[in-house]
């Protein structure tokens, strides 16, 4: 079913590494277009392009309330029980991010903070297509009212109806959401970017796409408005040893597998009795789920990878950067002391991916292509921004004047230099305390 590859060269490792979805110059170039159509037609281009690629016109962008007000009575206590865990969960944990201000005395009379402040407006994309991401909107609308950000805008796909699933409406109305438009796929991307006649443009956008969404994405970074990350098909990476059931592997491998056909799953071991297991196990698996067809279009480019110790397991992991990483290992706390680029790491045989994607606490918008090199998946910071200020006494800056104006010159930035020389020279005429 999944290709088991033995022993390879670290040479080789690049073509083990690579995703199965590349954005071409054909996505750069249409997503380009849909932003000019966007900056030029507003809602109008909007509403053709939700035609187009929805198979719905909507008349008016905005969900209503009335809309809203209905899809939370739709929803099962059932999912509306599962969602207020999840939604207890992700709370306590983002609030326990939250950082106290900064402040320190690093000379006497040089007093210098550092105080978070939320982002005003922010835009959410969730998305719609196979599945209703709705945990999605619970990962990222909470922390941001956690943060204390003034304005979030949501934007998702309709169905063919028209209408939103009633279970993304029921979660954006937990998590504080209140408007929501009817707008998907890079046309919603542009939206928030550019802007429109319903729809603002805001200063940084959140959440999860295809390939064209994420080159959206990094369009309207080019454009001035912030990103989380270029996060594109997801990915999981198992690395698990001779005591690892092949069952809990296999759903492992499934459970990103389902995702899409742009999914991709990986399997780190150093057994090959376990490799093959978990092959056979995954065969069994596929039978129970009604999304074969893309399961079987991921496990296409997925791999079950036998390497020599747990040492090249793990110099492969950080090569790799998964954003899931499952170590699945009877050591795994030793092995997790070594991981240096993942997005979200799940420890032992009892924390698959699942958890982490609903309801364990921590967040499932994570770094996806090896962006985990240099991305964290979302947080508190994430809808921050870091301001700093300091407040000299004249006795402070005189203290570091040499130092200061020393580099000024030195640079050939003269004013520089001016700007503390006139207050310390000679006899200022100003309060000596302020």
């Amino acid at each position: 079913m999944v290709e088991i590859i033995k022993y390879p060269q670290q040479g080789d490792w690049h073509i083990y590494a690579r995703r199965a979805a590349e954005v071409g110059e054909d996505v750069r170039r249409g997503v380009a277009s849909i932003f000019d159509d966007v900056a030029q037609r507003g809602d109008e281009a909007l509403k053709d392009l939700t035609e187009r690629f929805d198979g719905f016109r909507p008349t008016v962008l905005e969900v209503s309330r009335q809309e809203i007000d209905a899809a939370c009575q739709s929803v099962s206590n059932e999912l509306k029980q599962a969602i207020a865990i999840a939604a207890s969960n992700i709370k306590k944990f983002h609030a326990a991010e939250m950082q106290q201000e900064v402040a320190v005395e690093v000379m006497p009379g040089i007093r210098c903070t550092q105080r978070a402040v939320p982002i005003t407006r922010i835009g959410l994309y969730i998305p719609g297509g196979n599945s209703p991401l709705f945990s999605t909107v619970l990962m990222l609308a909470i922390p941001a009212q956690i943060a204390g950000c003034r304005e979030i805008v949501l934007c998702t796909p309709p169905r063919r109806d028209g209408t939103i699933h009633p279970a993304i409406l029921y979660a954006a109305h937990t998590a504080g959401v209140g408007t929501i438009y009817k707008v998907g796929g890079a046309q919603a991307i542009a939206a928030m970017t550019v802007g429109s006649e319903s729809i603002k443009p805001v200063y940084k956008i959140f959440g999860p796409g295809n390939r064209y969404v994420t080159e959206a994405k990094v369009q309207a970074s080019t454009r001035g408005v912030a990103i989380d990350m270029p996060a594109g098909p997801s990915e999981v990476m198992v690395i698990a040893d001779g005591t690892a059931d092949p069952l809990f592997v296999a759903s492992d491998f499934l459970s990103q597998a389902e995702h899409g056909a742009d999914s991709q799953s990986i399997l780190l071991t150093t057994d090959e009795r376990l490799a093959s297991a978990v092959n056979r196990s995954i065969t069994t698996l596929l039978e129970q789920l009604p999304r074969q067809e893309l399961a079987v279009q991921s496990l296409s480019h997925s791999h079950i990878i036998v390497l020599h110790d747990d040492a090249e397991m793990m110099r492969f992991a950080n090569y790799y950067a998964p954003e899931h990483l499952i170590i699945n290992h009877s050591d795994a706390d030793r092995l997790a002391l070594m991981v240096e680029n993942a997005g979200s790491v799940f420890l032992g045989a009892y924390s698959p991916e699942s958890a982490g994607d609903y309801a364990s606490g921590t967040n499932h918008t994570l770094p996806t292509g090896s962006h985990a090199r240099c991305y964290s998946g979302v947080n508190i910071d994430s809808y921050m921004k870091k301001i700093t200020f300091q407040r000299l006494s004249r006795e402070g800056l005189v203290s570091i004047a040499p130092a200061v104006t020393t580099m000024a010159r030195n640079e050939g930035l003269v004013a520089h230099s001016l700007a503390v020389e006139v207050r310390t020279n000679g006899t200022n005429s100003q309060s000596t305390t302020k």
